[in-house]
């Protein structure tokens, strides 16, 4: 496996050479910025490049914005971002074409050859790898993003009935329960998904759009 690394920090850089060596792949080129690792990519064409995510010029997600670039040239590129830090906003940017072959790994939580070495074999045949803990704070996010997380389970089984085009009392007549009863369900949908009350049914149908949505 051809691989390009590039990091800033002149350590990690060449412990980075050696430890890939170790497992068999050929480093192409070491670069510490990220024009260099855009150039790097269109001259070597690797099969993946291990990149940072804070590199100059900025020091901000260069490093991201390079590889994206390089991807976009040579779509058979894989990623491996490997970073300190844990940012959503990158992860998603990483993962928005849908296409695989990209990884997003933490520095210090890379504690073995193998699971370097795995990782990019996966991403190297189309797979993605991520961080179990970046993984834990996407579902968080994604969590907090979905308008109907705060629906309890009969609360969404009337949502749902409403979205097939049901009556309040032909939703009390499929879950067995009063019109009252619906009714309260229907209010406390509306008040969680931030639909005010404008003296329409217009509440109703934006209802149904954000079960949709979701689904």
């Amino acid at each position: 496996m051809r691989v390009l690394v590039a990091d800033d920090s002149v350590l990690l850089r060449e412990g980075l050479i050696r430890l890939l060596a170790e497992v068999g792949c050929e480093v192409v080129d070491a670069v510490p910025d990220a024009p260099s690792l855009v150039e790097a990519a269109a001259k070597h064409r690797p099969d993946v490049a291990v990149v940072d995510i804070r590199m100059p010029p900025s020091n901000t997600d260069d490093g991201l914005r390079a590889a994206v670039e390089a991807r976009t040239a040579n779509p058979e590129l894989g990623i491996l971002m490997l970073s300190a830090y844990i940012e959503l906003s990158y992860a998603d940017v990483l993962l928005s074409d849908g296409r695989g072959g990209v990884g997003y790994l933490l520095k210090d939580r890379v504690t073995s050859l193998d699971t370097l070495a795995d990782a990019l074999k996966t991403i190297s045949e189309g797979g993605t790898v991520l961080d179990p803990e970046v993984v834990a704070q996407l579902l968080v996010a994604r969590r907090k993003q979905d308008p109907l997380a705060a629906l309890t389970p009969r609360e969404r089984e009337v949502l749902a009935l409403m979205a097939e085009g049901r009556s309040n009392s032909a939703i009390a007549q499929q879950l067995v329960v009063t019109g009252g009863a619906v009714e309260k369900h229907v209010s406390n949908i509306f008040a969680k998904i931030n639909l005010p009350d404008v003296g329409s049914d217009n509440r109703r149908v934006l209802a149904v759009l954000a079960w949709l949505k979701a689904r």
